[in-house]
């Protein structure tokens, strides 16, 4: 029964898919001016991130470099 649910999903699924790809009757012709605002994009994403991973890079530095802290209940016990 799971089998023929899946057959018939997967034969409904590439009927479809054939045909809305078979109707491309035009042709796009902005291939450049596309390629150039998706780098613009990746360039304003990567602007974002670059402050992000060298702060975080900073944190990792600084918490390896700091000494470890001893436990509130052993210096408790130091005082008379």
């Amino acid at each position: 029964m799971k089998t023929g649910i899946t057959t018939f999903g997967t034969g409904a699924f590439l009927t479809a898919a054939t045909s809305a790809l078979a109707s491309g009757g035009t042709e796009d012709t902005s291939g450049f001016v596309v390629w150039m605002f998706l780098g613009f994009c990746a360039l304003i994403v990567i602007g974002q991130l670059l402050p992000l991973v060298i702060t975080l890079w900073g944190a990792k530095k600084a918490f390896e470099k700091s000494p470890a802290e001893e436990p509130l209940a052993s210096s408790a016990q130091e005082e008379p």
